[in-house]
């Protein structure tokens, strides 16, 4: 419960927003990599560490005292000195089996500390002036990456994004969702690195092809001259990228055909990255019998008068809203499809799935939904997005 208790605590929260290392172990608050000068008047890095007083499991309270812990030697004053102003007690205290401290140190305001970042703080200045005064580049504030070691998240380390913002209980609505991406190309990859930045708590892909050098230049992030040596399948190649920032992506490295089709019923969302009408359409009926939402995305660019124009869509439908599908998705896979064009680009794949994913963010609740709309396009020549198929 240690992240709970820092991202519901404004003291705590505070602290690691500003950058400091802190960690919650047991009933104490250890905070990392302070600097301070030693006698030998060389700077080094020590933890303070601080009983916690909490309110409830998930919240703290004023501190139940103005004393804290220092693992490290005495810090000194600039000349070698002792900082005497806040010795207390050196004899090193074991406060359980797995935090022993080296000193404790007393420095008590006339109505002591109304909570944890006024104790530390008020401690890290103490101790790291002297050290900050003879190299001004050091700092307590290294906004180091803090790792879920608990699996207390989906994440491999802790979204500080989200608690910084003070959206964490807005992204909470989507935490129970399982996501499926059908389809890896230049949109759908898009859309899992969006998606794998949510605390949804599984995403599925979906693709059978091999991630090639022309995917290279469509795809987020910059594939090495090694990677395309590899030739790894697109599940496997996206999923050894974004595997390192959320824990539950599972790999299903084949089409989707009507003799698997049962494995999309268990989701809760489903974003169709794909260029075949025939299997949309086998899809998109799937899911409209089986009362799970989904957003189609297509991509249709052409050339004239030697420059780009085009359009891009994305039609969405959920158990309330499906009406509008037999106009919008197509049965056969015509080269007259207005979206059917292999011409695709990197920023237009980028908008594309940027588009579908607020679309499901908004029918999860997190954006502001004034149109309703379940088919939107925007068209490159203009510039303009047109909403259509609406519900009130």
């Amino acid at each position: 419960m240690s992240q709970q208790l820092i991202n519901h605590s404004p003291d705590l929260k505070r602290l690691r927003d500003d950058g400091y290392e802190i960690e919650v172990r047991g009933g104490y608050l250890l905070i990392h990599h302070i600097p301070y000068m030693n006698t030998a008047k060389e700077i080094q890095y020590g933890i303070l560490v601080s009983t916690l007083t909490l309110s409830s499991s998930e919240r703290t309270t004023t501190p139940d005292n103005h004393v804290i812990y220092f693992i490290g030697d005495d810090p000194c004053e600039v000349d070698g000195s002792y900082i005497t102003s806040i010795q207390n007690n050196p004899l090193p205290t074991a406060l359980n089996h797995e935090i022993t401290v080296s000193k404790t140190f007393s420095n008590k305001p006339p109505n002591g500390y109304p909570d944890y970042y006024q104790k530390v703080t008020r401690y890290v200045d103490l101790i790291s002036g002297p050290a900050k005064y003879t190299d001004s580049t050091v700092t307590a504030q290294t906004f180091k990456v803090i790792e879920d070691n608990s699996n207390e998240t989906v994440f491999q380390y802790i979204d500080t994004n989200s608690s910084r913002a003070n959206i964490e209980l807005i992204n909470s609505k989507i935490s129970n969702q399982k996501i499926g991406i059908v389809g890896l190309g230049g949109t759908g990859s898009y859309i899992l690195d969006m998606v794998t930045k949510t605390p949804v708590k599984e995403i599925h892909i979906y693709d059978a092809d091999y991630f090639d050098q022309h995917n290279a230049f469509r795809s987020p992030g910059a594939a090495s001259i090694e990677d395309l040596k590899m030739n790894k399948k697109k599940t496997e190649y996206f999923y050894e990228i974004y595997s390192r920032m959320h824990k539950n992506i599972f790999v299903h490295d084949y089409f989707i055909t009507k003799q698997n089709l049962s494995e999309l019923s268990h989701l809760d969302y489903v974003f169709i990255c794909i260029d075949k009408n025939t299997l949309r359409k086998l899809i998109t009926d799937y899911l409209v019998d089986k009362g799970v939402a989904f957003s189609d995305v297509g991509l249709g660019v052409n050339i004239v008068d030697d420059k780009l124009t085009g359009a891009l869509r994305v039609t969405s439908a959920n158990p309330t809203k499906n009406d509008h599908l037999p106009l919008r998705i197509f049965s056969d896979d015509s080269d007259n499809n207005e979206y059917g064009s292999n011409i695709q680009i990197a920023e237009l794949n980028a908008m594309n799935g940027i588009l579908a994913i607020l679309k499901w963010k908004k029918y999860s609740g997190i954006y502001v939904d004034l149109e309703n709309e379940h088919h939107s396009s925007y068209s490159i020549g203009v510039s303009k997005i047109f909403n259509e198929d609406a519900t009130t």
